[in-house]
């Protein structure tokens, strides 16, 4: 769909870029080799809260893991746990295991295949030919012809194979459902799970990724043992991981792409004996990846009545903040929202944070690795202080967000491995829920890219409200109505661009954050508003 967009500060531009997620324009202003403004401009209109009202309670199992072709388990993992909340519903302990099983998989999916196969190819970039490490990283990373890009690209679908062994095919299952899941697993079925998620282990994630055992990585607690964990031996000098440490801090991926500094996760995966009865009030306490805000300076707990979305910018109605339950999806034509100030099909979300009001956050594993290094864990909730030492030490960067992401492979593949062994075969997977005609749910996860929830509001068994936050819109929502940047738009401003008709620093911010729409750049100068360069994202090669 090609939709008319205003790009700052003149001219009226058509920007179709037809790709499956959504389309992003990225426009930012220049001054003097600096970028001093950015607009996030999603420029495609999804509508999926217009298509399920009216709709069968049960509809968004079917219709929210559509939204994404590499996110729909996540999708329908939140969906099924909204409708478990609003039905309350009995989950037995078979099923948030097999739940776990599925969600994590899907993230161990997307973490090797985002690496080699959107985010390292830009580091193949000629800006960075004078490096000494660059002939190497050209060699390994290259798009299709790189050395690490094949085995990289190509063993990330492994972990995928066990979420089929349980949910009968990915993407697009429908196999979580109210009070449970739809599969009786055989032993066979788990013990070529255990194979299947050993041999990726072993061939990428030691082998090729780390240059060690998971047990060694996982040692790591702060920033400076990692720097420490790089140089300790050959194999892990010449890793990918610690090749693209060593090439990121050259290339300065260590010194700009901040973003806002603060924090948002909703959590996910949850103990089995905690969450058997799920509710929206139990929730936080039973997660094992827990759910929280770090505001750049304190935590808070998680609790989703603070959640906003703000559509003062957004080519929606008015200009509203309000809760999801409460939320409105009406939308106008860009052209009359243009003369609104309006500039993006997202809204933007945003979250009461006790005294600071409601504030952009930042979510993602960046996010969520922060989110565990807060005091105070349970017995059976992650602790791991090493990235919010990072974030004490060095703060947030590209460099951080990129090793947030990548720490998550050995952390997911241990989870994985523990539920395999706890699957009881000889008990239930269901509980037959009562589908109550009235009610409100909510339900959350943590997917590859950030927190991603639902709000459902049932009324004489039909959906009467239904809205889908997705991490993409946390991060790539344009202003409020108090004029604050958007994550993504925050990160960009103060890069210093080398080249501006090849701003490949904008792509490296761009890729960090790992929306979910591909993206294309357009650079102004900010004193003669001339576009200096339009720069695609999207694009390998």
């Amino acid at each position: 769909m090609a939709t008319a967009t205003q790009p700052m500060p003149s001219d009226l531009r058509i920007s179709p870029l037809g790709r499956v997620e959504g389309d992003l324009d990225l426009r930012v202003t220049i001054r003097d080799g600096v970028v001093t403004d950015a607009w996030t401009e999603a420029s495609m209109f999804r509508g999926f809260e217009i298509i399920l009202r009216g709709k069968d309670p049960q509809a968004g199992l079917i219709v929210t893991p559509r939204i994404c072709g590499i996110c729909g388990g996540s999708h329908l993992y939140k969906a099924a746990y909204a409708l478990d909340t609003a039905w309350k519903t009995h989950v037995p302990r078979n099923a948030t295991l097999i739940r776990n099983i599925a969600q994590a998989c899907e993230t161990l999916l997307s973490i090797p295949r985002w690496f080699y196969a959107l985010f390292a190819v830009d580091l193949c970039n000629p800006k960075y030919k004078h490096l000494p490490e660059y002939d190497e990283v050209v060699r390994r990373f290259a798009a299709f012809v790189g050395t690490s890009f094949e085995p990289g690209v190509t063993l990330s679908a492994k972990p995928v194979e066990i979420y089929a062994m349980f949910g009968g095919q990915w993407p697009h299952s429908s196999f979580m459902i109210p009070g449970g899941v739809m599969c009786a697993p055989s032993l066979s079925d788990v013990t070529r799970s255990i194979a299947i998620l050993d041999a990726w282990k072993r061939d990428w994630l030691e082998k090729q990724w780390l240059g060690c055992s998971v047990e060694r990585w996982m040692e790591i607690k702060s920033w400076n043992d990692m720097l420490a964990w790089a140089e300790e031996n050959e194999s892990q000098r010449n890793s990918d991981c610690g090749l693209f440490i060593r090439f990121a801090q050259r290339a300065g991926l260590d010194k700009y792409g901040q973003g806002v500094g603060a924090f948002l996760a909703t959590g996910t995966f949850f103990d089995p004996s905690k969450y058997e009865h799920p509710t929206v009030d139990g929730r936080n306490d039973a997660l094992v990846s827990r759910a929280g805000i770090y505001d750049g300076s304190a935590f808070h707990d998680f609790d989703h009545l603070n959640v906003r979305e703000d559509t003062a910018h957004s080519f929606y109605k008015g200009d509203k903040s309000l809760h999801p339950w409460q939320g409105e999806t009406d939308p106008i034509d860009p052209l009359e929202g243009h003369k609104q100030g309006k500039y993006s099909w997202s809204k933007s979300p945003r979250y009461d944070v006790p005294g600071k009001g409601a504030i952009p956050l930042e979510v993602g594993p960046l996010a969520r690795q922060v989110m565990a290094g807060r005091e105070g864990a349970a017995s059976y909730q992650e602790y791991d202080p090493f990235i919010l030492d990072a974030i004490n030490t060095v703060g947030p960067s590209i460099l951080v967000r990129v090793m947030a992401r990548m720490h998550e492979a050995p952390k997911y593949a241990g989870l994985v491995r523990k539920w395999l062994d706890e699957i009881d075969l000889h008990d239930r997977f269901y509980t037959k829920p009562v589908e109550h005609a009235t009610g409100r749910g909510f339900g959350s996860t943590e997917a590859a890219r950030g927190s991603l929830s639902d709000w459902i509001v049932l009324s004489d068994g039909k959906i009467e409200n239904y809205q889908v936050i997705t991490p993409t819109a946390w991060n790539i929502g344009p202003r409020d109505r108090l004029g604050r940047h958007g994550p993504m738009e925050q990160a960009f401003i103060g890069a210093e661009i080398q080249n501006p008709n090849d701003p490949i620093e904008m792509g490296h911010v761009a890729r960090s954050y790992d929306s979910c729409l591909v993206c294309t750049v357009h650079a102004y100068d900010e004193k003669t508003g001339k576009e200096l360069s339009r720069f695609r994202i999207g694009e390998m090669g």
